[in-house]
């Protein structure tokens, strides 16, 4: 974990309800599934957001309008500085993905996996990737998946975009191994219609953000993990639903 002090440099939206900001400054060695801290004024809980991408000094972060604190971070403007607990989590495994990796997200869950994909394809990999929404005004960052050579699919519930329905209904019979980050329902569902190996991102609620409590915690094979600390990407086959 290590503590800095990141400057705004660009917040936008990218949907309705969905912002990208993007953060200059030493964010440290971070990982692709890794996730910060956000100190907001005015609250006690930092806000903890994954991370989308990170080149150099500048780290980009996608959150989701929710509550108070994403709303605070949707009015804050290029050169205000953030208090960002960085380093944090346990990220993807890189070395597990074969020849044909499967990347699929889910909302919100998304951002990560694109940072995931841009560090796959530095390999010479080249992820077919899964983004599922509830209709098509929430789509993002298909563009972006594109302009890094994955094979993209888009998914909507209501079939306004691409494929109807969840994410589970793109899914091919077989991968060499498939990274997923989303709500808590669309990982068990993935879980059920893989027959290959994967890991799974979870997206919780958390107290410190860093492990000194057990607020975010997991049941899996071995006992309770941190969602936080052993988190939040967790092998498909160690956790207990």
């Amino acid at each position: 974990m290590k503590q800095v002090s990141l400057t705004v440099t660009e917040n936008l939206p990218l949907t309705g309800s969905v912002y990208r900001m993007r953060l200059a400054g030493d964010a440290g060695a971070l990982r692709p599934g890794q996730f910060v801290n956000i100190a907001i004024d005015g609250l006690f809980l930092r806000r903890p957001i994954s991370v989308c991408d990170h080149d150099g000094g500048m780290l980009t972060i996608i959150y989701k309008l929710v509550g108070r604190g994403t709303e605070a971070m949707s009015r804050m403007a290029p050169g205000e500085k953030l208090d960002v607990l960085t380093e944090l989590g346990n990220g993807y495994d890189l070395s597990l993905a074969g020849d044909s990796p499967l990347l699929i997200g889910g909302g919100v869950g998304v951002p990560p996996l694109y940072y995931l994909a841009r560090s796959l394809a530095a390999r010479g990999k080249t992820p077919s990737v899964i983004l599922g929404f509830n209709t098509a005004d929430e789509v993002f960052y298909e563009d972006e998946f594109r302009a890094l050579g994955c094979k993209v699919t888009v998914t909507t519930a209501d079939g306004t975009y691409g494929v109807r329905g969840f994410v589970t209904a793109a899914m091919p019979d077989s991968a060499s191994y498939f990274y997923a980050c989303g709500p808590e329902p669309m990982l068990k569902a993935v879980c059920r219609a893989a027959d290959y190996p994967g890991e799974l991102s979870f997206e919780e609620r958390m107290g410190c953000g860093f492990g000194a409590c057990m607020g975010c915690s997991c049941r899996t094979i071995t006992g309770s993990k941190r969602i936080c600390r052993e988190g939040p990407v967790l092998k498909k086959e160690e956790v207990l639903w």
